[in-house]
């Protein structure tokens, strides 16, 4: 099946029929903006027929009560219906009429109903207009009116999905249909034949996919705080459920349920835990055939004698039971998936008891099978579908005058209670009428509820007989009589409602909704908090309740939902009365179950619980969360790999009651240790700002002389701890907030936001204020992986994204406690407490202590985690790129001899450190691994070994295929390119002043600039003397940069010259006498000599890539690949600035923000950019003379030089108007707005940020 093609279609076909129902209603004069008079008798300038009149009346009512585009979207979905149930039953070969809607028989787009029109015998065919359509060759009339007339005969057969057509949504027929590129055309020619063969999967697929949009503008709404009303529930939730869990879920429940029948009768055999027996029952044969079809039914985990006394008395049960007597629903039906699949188990159950296939089929639809939705759609195409699955068993079926008990979910709202009225003798009976009333009453809002209605045990058959045979007799006044005429038939749909909601079932099975409570509508979700306070966070854990509830004793309940209630504290009362019935077996799915949702955010489980509570019942739980798709998570399940048998007493051991089948019995010791986290330390979490655009930065953007360095400085930007990815020990301290007099701007902000105007006091919002600034221990809250704890110091927050332990009495402590909770056996634990992707401190704080070790493999581990985190620009204590250290410091590599005075020898000694680095903190963290698996006796379910993935500092290699097999997927792999590209941008710093070769650390990041460097005259010298004049003076020249830098010791001249106007160009040649690229190799040569300038040079161009001289392999580097790099290290927010004319490379040059004063786009305009147009016009001249004179070999080569220096100069004067433009404002800018807000006032004239 090509779903690509059928979600192809179907998003198109959505938008499609949309704008063609909305064109015919515009034809009626009725648009969103309005419907002119109701009662008109003619529409621009078209008379209306009486039909035509009567249908836009009920029309407009219609988007008087729900509004334009939904009314709409209802009609354009109703016709998509029926077109898909036409094809289907057309391929099928399902239509009574045998004659094909869209296709003639070699399934092209020919319709045979319009070859057979006069041929055909339909009711409701009247021959005249047939004729009268012929006679004027108006094809797309007949077609329509065939269509309407074909709708209208299956309306006798299949009524829940062609409902009769005379209503509004005939007026609203789409127009052309016959057409190239229609609805109809575009479905037969995108989706194959074959695919329609499948009902239950085509229709599926369809629906689904016809969602996908409505379900992503629903949630971006969401976004915006706009709640799920009802009519938009399942757009938003609604979930294709795959097949292989459709069949899990059914043949463990209602495949378990007719087996332990025959178990209990003697009909089957005895499964003894691997082998059969089968001398003790007859008809083995038969049940080994059944248990074939089912290939994934899990038997029964061996449980003890007491227990297996147990489950006989309960099987005792399942004797006397025949197959009609199985009632099974789907209370969350969709499309009709699991109904289906219910359909063909039943025939399985029926075939082996001995009826015949007509038999089966009839009494399948009239007994066991039923389906809820509050969808009307999904109703349509579940009733559909069982029908379709009747039809497929037996042909006759369509004959026999049987309907399906699968219904939308219906509102009372409009009806209005009988009790208004004075009921007299109303039905006969007083308990009816009340019995009538209190159903009124209860479906008031239906749709927001579902499934999850309650309802009291009444009488609801016999107020149905009684509505049936009575009411219209019994109703004695003119208001009473007025009132039923009005709802005759609205009620009996509302009682069978109550019938299907109040009776119990043997086997449960749905897909539920998965929606949080936070974006549920107001009145679901009151609903929910008071009708199930223990599931209330989320509507799936509402619906488990629901379902149990439905669920008769000693029965089966079989579900696929988020997998959140197993773990989570917010579901702990959810899971203690879970704990109350038998989990027969588990599929725990974990991420990516489902193909259509990629990621981590949607993590399922698949289960099968039975009405009973036997106490030491031992389930099976297949544990499937490694394989990362559908088929590999199928795959594993039925290789029976990953399976636990597991009493579910052993969860009540443990705190918090999670469902950690997996555990050993020394894990559940470790687990239920009284001495917790939350009980022993200080924990959790940190500031939230409540905007951080407003009060957030990198460290980076701002000046850094407003950076505090411990909590007492007065200053505005305090370093802060926000999270980040998976690193262990150490790091991710690269924000700043500002927390000026002690947060004043936050608090006030906290009490004015527009956003939350009820918050009146700051302590509301933010929380731990005496955590902040301590030495502890924090996390990433939110994780797309195993959690990492690093150090936190005293000068730093934390905050609400990144959690905190506190309360150590010393460094040791707390590095003890970081040694354990970083172990194998911790991770372990944590995705126990909490297999999700947020670890909240509350999370945290259930967290065993880990014993204290006396050694001090954390501090080391620490000391390495920080080392490699200072080695960064990114990082607040970077001193000195590596190569420039390695190189001043006259290091050695590995086979040199003499100091390091070449690149690629820094580079192997940086490439000897990083890699021994990573070696030995893998190392210490397989020996804490060892430690702790050796004191709570874990060798025989732990090694010690630690992943290369897992060390979470950085290792150097030469080229991406160098990677080793162990690394891929790691975040800290650096290539030889990437070191390169870090030296560069360590080269530009120090060009800018913001580092120097001749002290450690930010030498400028803002401030006073004059305080820092200055510009010393030189003296001139000739042959290292210096040239006196003849007044005794000695001969001077002008500094072309700043020179001197301060320092502790005072002034020292620079080894490095300082950018002397903070402007330095980019081009395409050496145009500038600060070209950049010149001033790069000046900085090689000043660092590593000039005598191995040469080969340093090519070292960095081999290592970048690309063709040419290593200056041109470098020159187009800083052309096009430059300023990509800096802004993702800087995590889009460069300090550097590219001002870019464009493609062509007209003009490129970089400042530093933190230099910027506002006439520098002036100076930019006038010294770089006027020049650079000067020098295009006269190397423009020079070429056009040469070509002039040049043979015609050489005049082609010309021409091309030509045309690219013609289009940089067109390039730069557009350019030149742009910047003129932002000269003449001598614009300012503040540091403490940050890069997103000051870059924004010249997006004209600068480089986008990607």
């Amino acid at each position: 099946m090509d779903k690509n093609a059928i979600k192809k279609y179907a998003v198109w076909a959505r938008r499609e029929l949309i704008s063609r129902v909305s064109q015919r209603a515009a034809y009626f004069e009725i648009t969103e903006a309005g419907f002119g008079d109701p009662a008109a008798d003619s529409v621009l300038g078209r008379v209306l027929s009486a039909e035509e009149k009567t249908q836009r009346q009920a029309l407009i009512a219609q988007i008087r009560q729900k509004g334009y585009q939904q009314v709409m979207e209802e009609v354009a979905y109703t016709w998509f219906n029926r077109f898909i149930a036409l094809r289907f039953m057309e391929v099928n070969g399902y239509l009574p009429s045998h004659v094909r809607v869209f296709t003639d028989e070699a399934n092209q787009f020919k319709p045979q109903i319009l070859a057979e029109a006069i041929h055909m015998e339909l009711d409701g065919l009247d021959m005249q207009k047939v004729y009268a359509f012929k006679n004027t060759n108006d094809e797309d009339g007949l077609f329509k009116y065939m269509v309407i007339v074909q709708c209208n005969a299956l309306s006798a057969i299949l009524p829940g999905m062609f409902q009769r057509i005379s209503d509004y949504t005939e007026l609203l027929f789409p127009d052309n249909l016959l057409r190239d590129g229609s609805v109809l055309q575009q479905m037969i020619e995108m989706i194959p034949e074959e695919d329609w063969k499948d009902a239950v999967q085509i229709i599926g697929w369809l629906y689904q996919y016809y969602n996908a949009e409505k379900k992503d503008e629903v949630f971006a709404a969401l976004k915006k705080n706009v709640k799920i009303t009802k009519e938009n529930i399942p757009a938003a939730t609604q979930l294709f459920t795959p097949d292989w869990i459709v069949r899990y879920m059914v043949e463990n429940s209602l495949g378990r349920l007719w087996l332990e029948h025959l178990t209990a009768t003697g009909e089957g055999y005895h499964y003894s835990y691997g082998e059969y027996n089968a001398a003790t029952y007859i008809n083995a044969d038969k049940v080994k055939e059944l248990k074939t079809n089912w290939k994934y039914y899990l038997e029964e985990a061996e449980q003890e004698p007491s227990v297996q006394v147990q489950l006989a008395e309960i099987r005792k049960e399942y004797a006397a039971m025949t197959p009609e007597q199985i009632k099974c629903i789907d209370p969350c039906c969709g499309s009709g998936h699991i109904l289906a699949y219910l359909f063909d188990v039943l025939m399985q159950i029926y075939e082996s008891y001995g009826y015949t296939t007509r038999e089966a089929v009839a009494s399948i639809v009239q007994n066991n099978l039923y389906g809820l939705d509050i969808d009307d759609r999904a109703a349509q195409l579940a009733y559909f579908a069982v029908m379709m699955k009747a039809r497929q068993y037996d042909r006759r079926f369509f004959s026999r005058g049987i309907q399906p008990y699968v219904y939308a979910i219906k509102d009372s709202n409009g009806i209005g209670g009988a009790y208004q009225y004075e009921m007299g003798n109303f039905l006969l009976d007083k308990k009816h009428q009340e019995t009538l009333n209190y159903i009124l009453e209860a479906f008031r809002d239906a749709k927001e509820y579902g499934s999850t209605l309650q309802l009291e045990e009444r009488d609801y058959i016999g107020l149905m007989e009684a509505w049936k045979y009575t009411a219209s007799q019994t109703a004695e006044n003119m208001n009473l009589t007025l009132w039923y005429s009005a709802v005759e038939k609205a009620v009996p749909e509302l009682i069978q409602q109550a019938i299907v909601l109040s009776q119990k079932y043997d086997v449960v099975v749905t897909n539920p909704p998965y929606m949080g409570s936070s974006g549920m509508g107001v009145k679901l979700a009151d609903f929910v908090k008071k009708n199930y306070p223990d599931s209330k966070s989320d509507l799936f854990a509402v619906f488990i309740e629901a379902c149990g509830k439905m669920t008769r004793k000693n029965s089966y309940q079989a579900m696929i939902t988020q997998h959140a209630w197993m773990f989570l504290s917010s579901f702990e009362k959810l899971r203690t009365k879970l704990l109350q019935k038998d989990t027969i077996n588990m599929a725990h799915l974990g991420a990516r179950a489902f193909d259509e949702i990629g990621g981590e955010v949607v993590q399922t489980t698949s289960f099968v619980l039975r009405n009973s509570h036997i106490a030491k019942y031992k389930g099976i739980y297949c544990r499937l969360i490694e394989p990362t798709s559908e088929w590999g998570k199928e795959k594993v399940f039925l290789s029976g790999e990953k399976r636990y048998i597991t009493p579910q007493a052993n969860f009540s051991k443990i705190s918090g009651t999670p469902i950690a089948y997996w555990l050993s019995n020394k894990f559940i010791q470790i687990l239920a240790s009284k001495r917790t986290i939350g009980n022993t330390y200080r924990s959790g979490s940190g500031l939230s700002t409540a905007d951080n655009n407003r009060f957030l930065r990198q460290f980076w953007e701002v000046d850094k002389t407003k950076i505090a360095a411990s909590k007492d400085d007065e200053a505005k930007w305090f370093l802060f701890q926000k999270g980040g990815e998976y690193r262990k020990w150490y790091g991710n301290l690269s924000y700043v907030v500002n927390w000026e007099n002690d947060g004043a701007e936050i608090k006030y902000w906290v009490t004015h936001n527009p956003k939350d105007p009820d918050t009146t006091s700051w302590s509301r919002r933010i929380f731990n204020t005496d955590l902040y600034f301590l030495t502890g221990i924090t996390w990433s809250v939110i994780s797309s992986g195993d959690i990492s704890f690093r150090a936190t110091d005293t000068n730093a927050m934390i905050s609400n994204a990144a959690g905190g332990i506190f309360g150590f009495s010393n460094e040791q402590e707390r590095n003890s406690l970081m040694a354990g909770l970083n172990t194998k056996i911790w991770r372990d634990i944590f995705s126990t407490i909490n297999p999700t992707l947020n670890y909240s401190s509350g999370v945290i704080q259930k967290s065993p202590v880990p014993p204290p070790i006396e050694n001090d493999i954390g501090r080391k581990c620490v000391e390495l985690s920080k080392t490699d985190w200072d080695s960064f620009e990114t990082s607040w204590d970077f001193k000195q790129h590596p190569l420039v250290r390695l190189r001043m410091a006259g290091a050695h590599a590995w086979g040199d001899k003499q100091p390091v005075m070449l690149l690629p020898s820094a580079y192997r000694a940086w490439k000897q450190e990083c890699n021994g680095r990573f070696e030995k903190l893998k190392a210490n963290e397989e020996e804490l691994n060892r430690i702790f698996i050796d004191i709570y006796g874990l060798q025989d379910e732990l090694t010690p070994e630690v992943a290369d993935k897992d060390v979470t500092v950085h290792y150097l290699v030469d080229t991406k295929d160098d990677i080793p097999a162990s690394l891929q997927g790691s975040n800290y792999v650096l290539t030889r390119r990437d070191v390169i590209v870090s030296l560069i941008s360590y080269a530009v710093g120090c060009m800018f002043g913001r580092y120097s070769l001749d002290v450690e650390g930010l030498a400028y990041a803002g401030g006073d600039w004059n305080a820092v460097y200055r510009m010393q005259q030189e003296i001139y010298t000739v042959e290292g003397k210096e040239v006196h004049l003849a007044d005794g003076r000695v001969l001077t020249v002008k500094p072309t940069g700043y020179n001197q830098i301060k320092t502790d010791d005072g002034w020292k001249n620079l080894s490095y010259p300082v950018d002397a106007d903070n402007v330095i160009p980019i081009c395409d040649d050496e145009y500038f006498d600060d070209d950049m690229v010149g001033r790069f190799v000046k900085f090689i040569e000043t660092v590593y000599g000039s005598d191995t300038l040469e080969e340093n040079l090519k070292f960095i161009a081999d290592a970048l890539g690309g063709k040419g001289t290593p200056r041109d392999v470098i020159r187009s580097y800083f052309l096009n690949d430059f300023y990509a790099d800096h802004c993702k290290t800087y995590q889009k927010r460069p300090i550097y600035w590219l001002f870019d004319s464009g493609k062509k490379n007209g003009f490129k040059a970089l400042i530093y923000m933190h230099r910027y004063q506002p006439d520098i786009i002036a100076r930019i305009r006038t010294a770089y950019v006027h020049e650079q147009q000067s020098r295009y016009r006269t190397a423009i001249d020079d070429l056009e003379s040469r070509i002039a004179a040049a043979s015609t070999a050489e005049r082609v080569k010309l021409n091309k030089q030509l045309k690219k220096l013609q289009e940089q100069d067109t390039e730069l004067r557009t350019y030149e108007e742009k910047i003129h433009h932002l000269a003449d404002q001598m614009i300012s800018i503040d540091l403490d707005d940050g890069v997103k807000v000051n870059y924004a006032k010249f997006q004209d004239v600068l480089a986008k940020i990607k």
